[in-house]
């Protein structure tokens, strides 16, 4: 399925065998040379490298043709070309290889992609290049721990702006051609050499973009830096926000990784239909302009964005400067940088916790529910090639990783943990390294052994669960207290904990902590002593602040206490742990979605966190209609349309939560008395006071109520006039996607699965808007239709032998069939998958799915128990 595996054996063989130095790449993007210039494009690059010894070599290349290479002034033979590889033999010394190659754009957001805007048909492209792209671009050594240093050109329209990682060094008109035209149209972009860095951090963005640019003066002296958009969404572009966010990052990191910024200038630039969030190529940072707001945005949507922003930031160290040797410390590079940003949230943020209850509500729920599927792995995952490397971008790389780095710096010590941090950084700058590397630094630093802390929680997967067992006397007070824990029987390791243990007593109107004690605790139950002859308070919680990794169950009078008074919470991190922990017992089918909406819809009012409000509202959401039984889901639907409703009803007019219900609303309304205020809203009446049907908005409710059979194609088109963008196509292809009709369904399907003739962010609306709640008639014909779309990706048939990653995995995750009565559809996934070939790659992706149906059926049948 994967296209041009290449192996980590194959790798190692290659690093063994050559050393790369210096690129020459020529990026010619003019269109002279390819049939068609708005298909195509070509590129020569040309390396520098020594071979150890002699030996048969390849270099990596994804294109429609070589054109021609040579090495060492030799020509060597196009026609050996196998789609992906150019081999060659070597002999010992140095070498000079020049390849040129005639590529194909990306519509997919990979490689080198190209996009049209609709609102003025200027054009914009932009690179991709993790995991093993930058081959879709220009030849290469594709693989990171052949470092090298890049000298790049591009050749493109004069007017252009064009940046890649290093520094613009001029730019030089080109004459006409042979055929006297171009004169004066096309110039060559020079840009500086730079530093030794792998070939999946170079980056190069060129057409007709917005530039705002800066100086900071950071530790090494003056950094240029510009920020980039589209000229249409330049007027909503608050750069100076996010300058502001950059500059602080920057001496922040500066100052706590004791190496200054090592790449002479930074670049951010926002970029259309961008597959993921953003990408820390050196200097040239990307990221997906949603990140430029045309609406409203509530502060938890703000600090998504700072998140990000210091995330790829401090990439420029951690991955940029020092780089894993392979893959397998993918998870290393990310969930250091997610740990990274969190922390310098925390630094300079009024109140440090609030960083923390961020992460929480966040990072750690995601971490959670990928550590519970079957897919789990250890977070030092076996990258045993590319194709696995695609598979592990999950909530352990990035999420349980950085959940687990924060334990990491409690045991080892916050200053001890940076100044091992510093040290490696300056042993391994501009070099490989692999995780022993970071952890032999960081013993030195601390004095701590660190192996069976990286055996307990890198080489095993799973998530354990802690529990409080006591007994208490007549007056109420402990006779016994233990910390219990448990493990799955997948995944039984029981590992080492360092928590806190937190007393909770309702006094007036807070609930309050009243006593807290630290143990460390191992096996399956760990005595706590401290705690015996205290009165039993009315919460008590494993795991306060946070400290570790691990889900937490409630005993009974805690969880009531929870549910009852959690709006009673005055600490935003003890909230987050109470929201996590009855979330998963939501999940887990020990708290019925009945009881889980009224705590959300008691407690989500008065949240402060945002970032807490919007999981908290997608979650009950999800309870309701997941897993009620199916006996009660209707009522509880209606009565979580209703409960929103009055929430927003009483919110502050242009507040927040506000506006954070409102998206909510649309999401929750059932009945036609909803739909008619959602029309209402429309066409500019009964809007509540403070609130503004901006664009964001506006398209929330249209999708809603296009999912209510509320509005026809022309009413989703009328809307696309009003807003005639990129965002706007993709969100009025989702509408059309979630109406209820046999003719809407068939238009996205044959375009989200059997042709190729939409981009990647289209596809991405229509997977996402394709499978609506109580529409389960007119969808019955796409459970099977599903089984043979994944037999198509597995089998790469059809437009399937070209279509990216992204693509697949959209039709594999977003259009799983979901209907009311899953039962029937489980057993007939278990036959099909019992009886089906499929690739590794999608028989995961869809047994997470299958195991997310299991879990809904288990909730299920114990809410009709409860019923």
């Amino acid at each position: 399925m994967y296209p041009g595996n290449l192996t980590r054996d194959e790798a190692r063989h290659r690093s063994l065998l050559i050393k790369t130095a210096a690129y020459r790449v020529e990026v010619d993007l003019s269109g002279r040379d390819v049939g068609d210039p708005q298909v195509g494009f070509t590129s020569t690059s040309t390396v520098s490298f020594t071979a150890r010894t002699a030996g048969q070599l390849h270099i990596d290349v994804i294109a429609d043709a070589v054109l021609s290479a040579r090495l060492d002034g030799s020509d060597l033979d196009p026609a050996t070309f196998t789609g992906s590889r150019l081999p060659f033999e070597v002999t010992e010394g140095d070498h000079l290889l020049s390849v040129t190659a005639e590529f194909r754009y990306s519509r997919s957001g990979e490689g080198l992609h190209r996009f049209v805007d609709p609102v003025d048909d200027r054009i914009y492209l932009y690179t991709q290049f993790e995991v093993s792209n930058a081959r879709r671009v220009y030849a290469c050594f594709e693989q990171p721990d052949l470092k090298a240093r890049f000298s790049i050109d591009v050749i493109a329209p004069t007017d252009w702006t064009v940046v890649s990682n290093g520094a613009l060094l001029r730019t030089e008109p080109l004459g006409a051609d042979g055929n006297g035209m171009n004169r004066g149209t096309l110039s060559r972009h020079v840009f500086a050499e730079t530093a030794p860095i792998s070939t999946y951090l170079t980056a190069l963005a060129a057409g007709d973009y917005h530039e705002e640019r800066s100086t900071h003066w950071a530790a090494g002296g003056e950094v240029p830096m510009a920020i980039l958009c589209r000229q249409s969404i330049a007027q909503h572009l608050d750069a100076d926000l996010i300058r502001k966010v950059t500059t602080t990052g920057f001496d922040l990191f500066e100052k706590h990784f004791g190496f200054g910024y090592p790449f002479g200038k930074y670049d951010q630039v926002f970029v259309p239909e961008y597959n993921s969030g953003a990408m820390e190529n050196v200097g040239c940072i990307v990221l997906r302009d949603e990140y430029v707001f045309r609406s409203r945005q509530t502060e938890a949507t703000y600090q998504s964005r700072a998140n990000t922003i210091l995330h790829e930031l401090s990439h420029m160290w951690f991955g940029d400067l020092v780089t894993m040797r392979w893959w397998d410390d993918l998870w290393l590079k990310e969930s250091f940088a997610t740990w990274a940003a969190s922390f310098a949230a925390s630094e300079t943020a009024a109140d440090p916790s609030a960083a923390w209850s961020m992460f929480c509500n966040g990072n750690k729920n995601w971490a959670y529910r990928q550590d519970q599927l079957p897919s789990t792995h250890p977070i030092s995952a076996d990258m045993v090639d590319l194709e696995a490397v695609e598979q592990n971008f999950d909530g352990i790389t990035y999420a349980k990783g950085a959940s687990v780095l924060v334990q990491l710096v409690a045991f080892v010590g916050r200053e001890a943990f940076l100044e091992g941090v510093r040290a490696y950084f300056a042993e391994h700058a501009y070099g490989n390294t692999e995780l022993a590397d970071l952890l032999l630094a960081l013993e030195h630093a601390s004095g701590r052994d660190l192996s069976g802390w990286s055996g307990q929680w890198l080489e095993t997967a799973g998530v354990n669960t802690l529990s409080a067992d006591f007994a208490t006397d007549e007056d109420g007070r402990f006779t016994s207290f233990a910390i219990e824990q448990t493990a799955t029987p997948a995944w039984p390791t029981l590992r080492s904990h360092r928590i806190a243990i937190g007393l909770y007593q309702l006094i007036g109107d807070s609930l309050t902590r009243v006593g807290r004690v630290e143990v460390d605790i191992a096996g399956a139950s760990t005595a706590a002593p401290e705690l015996v002859g205290l009165r039993q308070p009315d919460l008590v919680l494993p795991n306060d602040d946070d400290l570790t990794y691990a889900k937490v169950r409630l005993d009974r009078r805690s969880l009531r206490t929870a549910v009852e008074h959690i709006n009673k919470v005055t600490s935003p991190l003890t909230r987050a742990l109470l929201w996590g922990a009855t979330w998963d017992m939501c999940r887990d089918a020990e708290l019925p979605a009945i009881d889980y909406l009224d705590l959300v819809i008691r407690g989500v009012g008065t949240e402060s966190d945002l970032t807490a409000v919007r999981y908290l509202l997608g979650q009950a959401q999800s309870a309701a209609n997941s897993y009620a039984p199916v006996g009660l889901r209707t009522e509880l639907l209606h009565r979580w349309q209703d409960g929103v409703g009055s929430l927003l009803a009483h919110s502050a007019p242009g507040s927040d939560h506000q506006l954070a219900l409102a998206r909510a609303f649309a999401a929750a309304s059932q009945d036609a008395a909803a739909a008619d205020l959602l029309t209402a809203w429309l066409g500019g009446t009964a809007v509540p006071d403070g609130l503004t049907i901006d664009p964001e908005l506006r398209w929330i409710i249209v999708a809603n109520l296009a999912r209510l059979g509320r509005l026809t194609d022309d009413d989703i088109s009328a809307e696309l006039e009003r807003d005639n963008t990129i965002t706007g196509a993709e969100q009025a292809a989702g509408a059309r996607a979630a109406q209820p009709t046999a003719a809407a369904k068939a238009s996205a399907w044959r375009l989200a699965v059997e042709e190729d003739t939409i981009p990647n962010g289209t596809q991405h609306a229509i997977c996402m808007k394709f499978w609506q709640r109580d529409q389960d008639v007119v969808l019955f014909p796409y459970l099977h239709r599903y089984f043979e779309a994944a037999e198509a990706i597995s089998a790469s048939a059809g437009p399937w032998a070209s279509r990216g990653m992204s693509l697949r995995n959209n039709v594999l995750r977003y259009l799983f069939p979901w209907p009311v009565d899953k039962q029937p559809f489980v057993e007939e996934l278990d036959d099909w998958l019992a009886n089906t070939e499929l690739t590794g790659s999608v028989r995961r992706t869809i047994e997470e799915r299958r195991d997310d149906l299991l879990r809904a059926l288990r909730c299920q049948a114990a809410g009709a128990l409860v019923g």
